[in-house]
């Protein structure tokens, strides 16, 4: 199978390396030559990893075809390339919905959203991918976890938490200055800060089939630290302005 990738890059360089790394079969990767410096980055460290000379030999050569382009640049290219109903096209494009890429790509080759993140280069975090789909669930489900979705207006959902990555890190980065402000090395503080939300997160993926209310109230004691942090942090509004972003992030996304 050849896979070939419109737009290069930090979700193509993340799959690409996620792939490379996985045990995924495939005879060959495709790299649009659209970002020269991540392509030919790729193309020297993984050896079955070639460069095209533009979009349409990627559509040509490739069995499965991904785009990870931006909406804007996805609206302008898609429509003037020419695909075949033999192909299978992933599409990684937050706001162009699978009614609006079936009129652009104009036959009818099998079509999926799906919405990888840059953690997929470890072979980990999720992949919620609509229409529900076997061959591409069986795909996703060696370089992470992939979550069907039946309606796609619920993708737009998981698209809304997926723009928490930056406030994640953001918060991460937050905790490690201060620490370095109280005289904490930022080598020492950074491990210590991403060790301890790392050991966090596998927690609560263990616990997962438990409502996450329960990790809240279990990681408390009376009058303790983590009790302290959790009312402050609540009396402050700061999960009140999270689900507020959450929703204006949505909002964004109903308009397209």
């Amino acid at each position: 199978m050849k896979l070939g990738f419109i737009g290069t890059g930090k979700i193509t360089s993340s799959v690409v390396t996620g792939i490379c790394r996985s045990k995924t079969s495939f005879q060959k990767i495709l790299l649009s030559p659209r970002n020269k410096n991540v392509a030919k980055r790729l193309k020297k460290k993984f050896k079955k990893v070639s460069i095209a000379k533009n979009n349409q030999e990627i559509v040509n050569s490739c069995n499965w075809i991904f785009l990870a382009v931006t909406p804007t640049v996805g609206q302008k290219i898609i429509k003037d390339l020419k695909f075949k109903s033999s192909k299978t096209i992933i599409s990684f494009i937050s706001t162009i919905t699978l009614p609006q890429l079936k009129k652009a790509i104009k036959v009818k080759a099998t079509i999926v959203r799906a919405i990888p993140l840059p953690p997929i280069s470890l072979r980990k975090g999720p992949v919620p991918i609509f229409p529900p789909n076997k061959k591409v669930k069986n795909f996703f489900n060696k370089l992470g976890t992939t979550v069907e979705i039946s309606n796609e207006k619920l993708s737009k959902n998981f698209w809304s938490t997926s723009g928490m990555m930056a406030p994640f890190y953001e918060l991460l980065s937050t905790m490690s200055n201060w620490l370095v402000k109280r005289g904490v090395r930022r080598d020492k503080a950074q491990k210590y800060v991403t060790s301890l939300f790392v050991a966090l997160s596998e927690d609560a993926v263990v616990n997962s089939n438990k409502d996450l209310k329960y990790l809240v109230k279990e990681s408390q004691t009376p009058r303790g630290l983590n009790e302290q942090g959790v009312k402050e942090l609540r009396k402050a509004g700061f999960y009140r302005a999270t689900e507020k972003t959450l929703n204006s992030i949505l909002k964004r996304l109903n308009k397209v």
